[in-house]
């Protein structure tokens, strides 16, 4: 059986999947101040009366690191620096505790210019005095010559409870980028690191022995052991699951926008030709860019909790959110208590739904089903913006799904699959002129997504047969070649590394099951003669589910 929980912003969802399907669901509301509660109160029901030697996989989906980097609840992080001639470092500080060490190592990875010890003394010494405990070290061309990241690490010393190294998180050459990375995994691992030692010992104390997965951004999961050293994966796995979800339980084949009808929030995501898109770069953390591959999606402030609002005789719907509806009991009226009153939902206690419109409505000298009609009015076509903004700046540059590249297609959905606990209720007025479905279990689509969520691994493999070197940065491999060294070579090298490296974690798998995303061969010439190859492969598994529901 696979287990997966989804810790969403208004509700902790979990479900229980066996060989004939979905065996038990369940859904509890989401306490911020006590998550691991929230987590164990959903384990503990869902495996009720079930042989737990049976379950042999957890997943589990968490929006803490993406709540800590937008709330800013980070901690104090030192960001040492260092890119030599070409670019000015500073332009990527961030943090109030970022040093610059004078040093340099070129394109091919040969060093052009030794780090400062001076520089280096005296930053360490800062950083002691204003008691930094994380650190995170990023210099230019780390991937092809990683020993100056080293040497900043160690000297972080016995005063650095984790560093960060940037060429560790990827292959991609991209400097701002990895130091945006390298300075947020370090600013969420200790706050992901004391929530996970408590996940797993709540699995512990349940008697649980299954291995446990977190979901990452791109749709895929990674164990936990490696999920601790590069926490910031973990961001936006949520609206990764609800994407998942649809997979699942939805047989896609066609142009396609799907709606995750959250309690504060809804989720868009747009699939081509029946397969989602992703940030093949990189999503951004406010403005900074990041090498963190997410599934491509947005969030609007518009959800079931959305508290309804009258100014000047205009009606509006979230992005606050109060707490939970009326019907739910809570204080205010909200979107879901509209739909309530409307009679296009049956949520909760009805008749407090009507009671909380219809008090707004006397306070706005408003009819209740006029005021209810105008926030459903103002919460479609927001949504509906939202669906178009997306669309339009998707078909404005080569799309790139989970399988391919595809240059010269315009997007145009035919089909607007919806999940979450309202979305039965919007389904009926918002596909306009376009068909709308919503499958079996959608309010817990987001539980179904993680738990089927496949391991899905990236790796880079960089060669230099002039130098003699080949690495594959994220994963510590470092050997020589010789001339002959080839771009088959190296494709086949770099999928076993990585199958090696899963099988090291516990994940059965083999060169068969590994793709090569892009493979390329640049002669290098120096003094008008050349001096090798430079080879480049990077490999994957895939996003993807482990099975399908839908019939």
């Amino acid at each position: 059986m696979l287990l997966g929980i989804d810790v969403g912003g208004t509700h902790t969802d979990a479900v229980l999947i066996g060989n004939e399907g979905i065996i038990r669901t369940f859904k509890t509301a989401t306490d911020h101040e006590n998550l691991l509660g929230s987590i164990t109160t959903a384990l503990r029901t869902v495996t009720s009366d079930i042989d737990l030697k049976k379950i042999r996989n957890i997943n589990l989906s968490t929006t803490l690191s993406t709540n800590a980097i937008v709330e800013e609840k980070l901690e104090k992080t030192g960001l040492f620096i260092s890119s030599g001639p070409g670019i000015d470092p500073a332009s990527f500080a961030m943090g109030d505790f970022t040093f610059i060490i004078p040093g340099s190592i070129d394109h091919r990875g040969v060093e052009k210019q030794k780090l400062d010890k001076a520089g280096i003394e005296k930053c360490v010494k800062s950083s002691a005095d204003s008691g930094l405990k994380v650190f995170a070290a990023v210099t230019k061309f780390s991937t092809r010559n990683s020993s100056h990241e080293e040497a900043l690490a160690d000297a972080a010393g016995s005063m650095s409870d984790f560093t960060t190294k940037g060429y560790r998180l990827s292959g991609q050459l991209s400097f701002p980028r990895r130091v945006a990375t390298a300075y947020y995994n370090s600013a969420v691992w200790r706050l992901y690191n004391k929530f996970t030692d408590a996940v797993m010992q709540g699995i512990g104390e349940l008697g649980i022995e299954a291995p446990v997965n977190i979901l990452k951004a791109d749709g895929g999961t990674m164990p936990v052991a490696v999920s601790r050293e590069i926490p910031v994966e973990s961001i936006l796995s949520g609206p990764a699951a609800s994407i998942m979800g649809i997979v699942a339980l939805c047989s896609i084949d066609s142009d396609s926008v799907i709606l995750d009808v959250g309690g504060t929030t809804t989720d868009i995501a747009v699939f081509a030709s029946g397969a989602p898109l992703i940030e093949r770069e990189g999503i951004r953390l406010g403005v900074h860019p990041t090498l963190v591959r997410s599934l491509q999606n947005r969030s609007i402030g518009i959800g079931g909790d959305s508290l309804l609002t009258v100014r000047d005789g205009k009606v509006t719907a979230g992005p606050e959110r109060k707490g939970p509806a009326a019907a739910e009991g809570g204080k205010d009226a909200t979107l879901i208590d509209a739909l309530n009153l409307l009679g296009t939902a049956d949520f909760g206690d009805r008749s407090k739904s009507v009671k909380a419109v219809t008090d707004l409505a006397a306070d706005c000298k408003m009819k209740p089903e006029k005021l209810a009609e105008e926030a459903l009015h103002y919460a479609v076509e927001s949504i509906r913006a939202a669906i178009d903004g997306l669309l339009d700046e998707i078909n404005q540059k080569p799309v790139y799904t989970i399988h391919e590249m595809i240059e010269g297609k315009t997007i145009r959905p035919e089909t607007v699959y919806m999940i979450g606990g309202p979305a039965s209720s919007v389904a009926k007025i918002i596909g306009g002129n376009i068909k709308t479905m919503v499958p079996e279990n959608s309010e817990v689509a987001n539980a179904i997504g993680a738990a089927l969520a496949r391991t899905t691994i990236e790796a880079d493999l960089f060669a230099d047969t002039g130098t003699g070197k080949m690495i594959m940065p994220s994963l510590g491999v470092e050997k020589p070649v010789d001339r002959k060294y080839s771009l088959k070579q190296a494709e086949e090298e770099a999928a076993e590394h990585l199958a090696d490296f899963l099988r090291s974690q516990g994940i059965e798998a083999d060169k068969s099951d590994i793709d090569i995303m892009s493979s390329s061969s640049f002669r290098m010439i120096d003094s008008f003669f050349s001096s090798g190859d430079d080879l480049r492969v990077r490999c994957q598994i895939k996003p993807g589910v482990t099975m399908n529901l839908y019939k």
